[in-house]
């Protein structure tokens, strides 16, 4: 029993490390100045689809995200993380980027607002939570690099901050439904004539989005934003009625780079 155990340890382990890259965690190889880069400004944002509990478990320890929080401040310490997390996805979906003002916490909804202090020198950031972290024991808030380098954590390693909550998501999921990516724009254009018409009585926008994909212009033809649930699936229910059976399924994440449909 006590063989399998081990092995089944290992095999567990291995798993986790192969997610990333690398083993350890390092500096990136360029150190931008962090002023030439601008904080984010606080909006309330749609909640991320990804990551937003009600709980989950890490390491054998359960958390419960909080739901709607007007005020929130803490106090403990914050690390960093850098270039072994660097183009992976986060838990609320999007992609890490150490060159980001972005921010990993245990509770608190996705993605939220927050600004972080150092208490010690007075230094301070505000960073856009879109991340779950650290689980280090007695760690508040992980920072992007570049969030580290504006505090001076980066050379500190860990630092005792306050943290405060400056913006909440807003209380509903939202989606976007891609009908079409087209390479003619003028036959675009018409299906998005077409759909708003056809949607009217449910009101909900449509919009045209053209972005380069593989060297060739697509223009996007998505409904939305629609808020997660019984107006999605109104939604859906209408374009089947269409004749359209297999549109895609979007989160604010997935809006660049998303699938070719026809």
């Amino acid at each position: 029993m006590k063989l399998w155990f081990t092995i089944l340890l290992l095999l567990a382990l291995s798993a986790c490390s192969s997610r990333y890259q690398h083993k350890n965690d390092f500096t990136p190889p360029e150190h931008p100045d962090p002023t030439s880069v601008a904080e984010p400004t606080p909006r309330q944002e749609p909640m991320a689809v990804m990551g937003n509990g009600p709980t989950y478990k890490v390491l054998g320890k359960q958390y419960t995200v909080m739901d709607n929080p007007t005020v929130f401040n803490q106090s403990g310490i914050a690390s960093w993380y850098g270039m072994k997390f660097h183009g992976h996805a986060t838990s609320s979906g999007e992609i890490y980027d150490v060159y980001q003002y972005t921010a990993a916490h245990k509770t608190l909804p996705l993605p939220s607002y927050v600004r972080v202090t150092r208490t010690d020198n007075g230094k301070s950031v505000v960073v856009r939570v879109n991340d779950r972290g650290p689980f280090h024991e007695g760690r508040v808030i992980d920072l992007s690099y570049i969030a580290a380098m504006k505090i001076g954590l980066d050379k500190d390693g860990t630092a005792p901050v306050k943290v405060e909550l400056l913006m909440p998501p807003g209380n509903e999921k939202v989606r976007w439904v891609q009908v079409y990516a087209l390479s003619d724009k003028a036959r675009a254009n018409q299906q998005v004539a077409d759909l708003q018409q056809s949607l009217k009585p449910l009101a909900w926008p449509v919009e045209l989005h053209s972005e380069m994909q593989n060297q060739k212009m697509l223009h996007k033809v998505r409904i939305g934003p629609v808020p997660d649930g019984s107006d999605l699936q109104q939604v859906l229910q209408r374009l089947r009625e269409m004749g359209i059976k297999k549109p895609v399924i979007l989160a604010s994440h997935q809006l660049d780079g998303s699938k070719v449909l026809k």
